[in-house]
C-alpha cells in the first residue's frame, strides 16, 4: 500500500515564514504601506505564536495586498521573491527530506495557511506534486485574473487542514484510512489537529507547545535547521 505523506510548510519545509517575508518584500517596493503592514504583522504573529488567531480575518489581510495591484506587476513581483527570497532558505536537508518520500513513491503534499498565489512556485520548486493552501477570490479570465481580497471555502489552518485533507482524498477517491501510512510534518501547536489525526506525526523545529506535546506522547522530534 502507498503511504501518504503531508508537509507543513513555514518554518517547516522553510526556515522562515514565506508570508511575513513577502509582506516585507512589497514593502520594500513600495506596493504596501510599511507602518500598517508592520502593525498587522506583529499581532497576526502574536496570535498564531499564542493559539488565538482569527484567521479569517487574517486570510482577508494577506488577501487584501494583493487585491491592491494588478496580476501582471504580482507576477513580476512574485517571480523576483522566489529569486531572491525564497530559493537561497530552501536548504538541502529540507529538499532529501521531501525527495526521500517521492523517490518512495509516497502521495505528497504541501498542506498550508498561507494562500496559493504565493505557496505554488514554492511547491513546484520542491517538486511537490500536491498543495493545498489558502484560496482567494479572482475576477477575470485565467490569464489575466485579479484578486478581489475574498477568501474562498475552508482555509487550510488548524482543523481546516483535516477538512481540506479528507475533501481532496475524497475527489481522488481515496480516505486517509487506504494508506499504510500516514505522516505530517509540522513546527506548530496550531497543526495539532492534523499531527494527531495521522498514524506518524513528526515535529519539525517545533515551537515550545508542540515540542511538549511531542515529547509527552513520543512523536520523533527532527531539528531540520538546525546548524
Amino acid at each position: 500500500m502507498q503511504s501518504l505523506a503531508l508537509f507543513d510548510l513555514d518554518h517547516t519545509l522553510l526556515p522562515i515564514d514565506s508570508e511575513y517575508e513577502w509582506g516585507r518584500f512589497l514593502v520594500a517596493q513600495g506596493a504596501v504601506d510599511r507602518e500598517a503592514f508592520e502593525q498587522a504583522n506583529e499581532r497576526w504573529m502574536r496570535e498564531y505564536r499564542e493559539g488565538t488567531l482569527d484567521f479569517a480575518r487574517h486570510a482577508r489581510f494577506s488577501l487584501g495586498l494583493l487585491a491592491q495591484h494588478p496580476r501582471t506587476r504580482l507576477d513580476a513581483w512574485r517571480a523576483t521573491f522566489m529569486r531572491d527570497v525564497i530559493q537561497p532558505v530552501m536548504l538541502p536537508r529540507a529538499r532529501k527530506l521531501v525527495d526521500t518520500h517521492l523517490h518512495a513513491g509516497d502521495l505528497c503534499c504541501i498542506v498550508t495557511a498561507t494562500h496559493r498565489y504565493l505557496t505554488e512556485p514554492i511547491a513546484a520548486a520542491f517538486n511537490v506534486p500536491h498543495l493545498l493552501a489558502v484560496e482567494g477570490e479572482t475576477v477575470g479570465n485565467q490569464a489575466d485574473s485579479n484578486f478581489t481580497g475574498n477568501l474562498v471555502g475552508t482555509p487550510s489552518f488548524g482543523p481546516g487542514k483535516i477538512v481540506r485533507v479528507t475533501e481532496w482524498l475524497a475527489q481522488r477517491g481515496q480516505r486517509m484510512a487506504d494508506f499504510s501510512r500516514t505522516v505530517f510534518y509540522s513546527d506548530s501547536r496550531n497543526d495539532l489537529p492534523l499531527l494527531e489525526k495521522v498514524s506518524h506525526p513528526i515535529a519539525i523545529s517545533p515551537d515550545a507547545t508542540l515540542r511538549s506535546v511531542a515529547e509527552a506522547r513520543g512523536w520523533p522530534v527532527v531539528e531540520l535547521f538546525a546548524a
